[in-house]
């Protein structure tokens, strides 16, 4: 199948391989701040751990780390949500702790990762179909990012099912490409979405942020085709594709 669909970083380690090109879904909120971070001009430097190992990775690059939400300060405003990344100033460099989104990106090593999210499907859809992925000779993979469990199992998530069949839809819809049964599955749903925006809101990880006070980021997530920038992975950086 030149089309795939599957969910977190064992799927991205199994599925990228034999892709060309790995797309990764992560919409509450990897990819939706990276999104949010390099229409501003900052380079993302994705990074799988959110630990004391990630701080010396910055220095490293001379990069700014983006830490816990409720570690931001007026003085060091850079975090995970895309509302905060938003309002703060654009770094030239921004290393992310994700141990989702980034993993993802991070086990598709090899293969030209695009980060995707509701913000800029049918951004990411056209890209892909311009450049001839999801062809037989330049197949392609969509990698939900899910969330985890408290024993650290994937848990799927509903936006982030969202936002890959929304990228998978788009990408049918530019014309024929041969999609396996989840992916078809996944593109499906977004076409029987009738409101994204209500399911967003209402999924448990939108919840979530409510309920932790940052429902800023369930708004920003959900500016559903808002944006025309295609984040791709070049040297170690998410960057808008030319």
């Amino acid at each position: 199948m030149t089309v795939s669909f599957g969910w977190g970083p064992v799927e991205a380690r199994v599925l990228g391989p034999s892709a060309a090109c790995v797309v990764v879904v992560d919409v509450l909120s990897f990819t939706t701040a990276v999104g949010v971070a390099v229409e501003a001009g900052t380079a993302v430097h994705p990074y799988r751990r959110r630990d004391a190992t990630a701080a010396a990775h910055a220095r490293s690059l001379g990069a700014t780390l983006a830490v816990g939400r409720r570690e931001a300060t007026p003085g060091h405003p850079w975090t995970l949500s895309p509302a905060a990344l938003r309002a703060a100033p654009a770094p030239a460099r921004l290393v992310l702790p994700s141990p989702n989104g980034s993993t993802i990106a991070a086990e598709a090593a090899g293969a030209t990762v695009v980060a995707a999210s509701l913000r800029n499907h049918t951004a990411v859809a056209r890209w892909l179909a311009e450049r001839g992925y999801g062809s037989a000779e330049r197949p392609l993979a969509v990698v939900a990012a899910g969330e985890r469990w408290p024993d650290g199992s994937l848990r799927p998530a509903l936006e982030d099912l969202l936002g890959a069949g929304a990228v998978l839809a788009g990408l049918r819809a530019a014309g024929p490409h041969l999609l396996t049964p989840e992916a078809t599955a996944a593109a499906a749903l977004w076409s029987a979405t009738e409101d994204p925006v209500a399911a967003l809101q209402g999924c448990d990880s939108g919840r979530e942020l409510y309920e932790y006070g940052f429902p800023q980021d369930v708004a920003v997530a959900a500016e559903t085709d808002s944006s025309t920038t295609v984040p791709v992975l070049v040297d170690g950086a998410f960057q808008e594709a030319p």
